[in-house]
């Protein structure tokens, strides 16, 4: 086996697994890889503006409980991502926006959701393999 070299071309790749990288990268996918998250921050980028209400992102994410998605977006609002603005009016009106952060995710998002599509077939075919060998094992 030929012995990894740090002049690859996976080179930021392999300083995400050391040191202080590695710490960020664990934190920044643990925030966005959740089940909410990333379907926030595209239902956002979908609104006019890249606004929507509380009530309005309850709506467009299929079976997120309140508490979970009051839970996702100050995830969100604490990282950067999303800012949010309450009105005082009755009843009070909260929004959420996309920061100029939050925009800049959705273009390695968009390559990522591209990489699903494209190799998901194969990754259903891997794990039909690896179940039938489980299964007679």
């Amino acid at each position: 086996m030929e012995k990894i070299r740090e002049t690859d071309a996976l080179e930021p790749v392999a300083l995400m697994c050391r040191g202080e990288h590695a710490k960020a990268a664990r934190e920044f996918l643990t925030r966005v890889g959740d089940k909410w998250s990333i379907l926030l921050v595209v239902m956002l980028a979908r609104a006019p503006g890249h606004r929507a209400r509380f009530s309005e992102l309850q709506r467009l994410v299929d079976g997120i409980s309140q508490r979970m998605l009051t839970t996702t977006l100050r995830n969100l609002q604490r990282d950067g991502f999303v800012k949010r603005e309450s009105f005082p009016e009755i009843p009070p009106r909260v929004e959420y926006e996309l920061t100029d952060l939050g925009l800049s995710l959705l273009k390695p998002m968009e390559h990522l959701v591209q990489w699903i599509g494209s190799n998901w077939p194969a990754i259903k075919e891997a794990r039909a393999e690896f179940d039938e060998v489980s299964d007679s094992a």
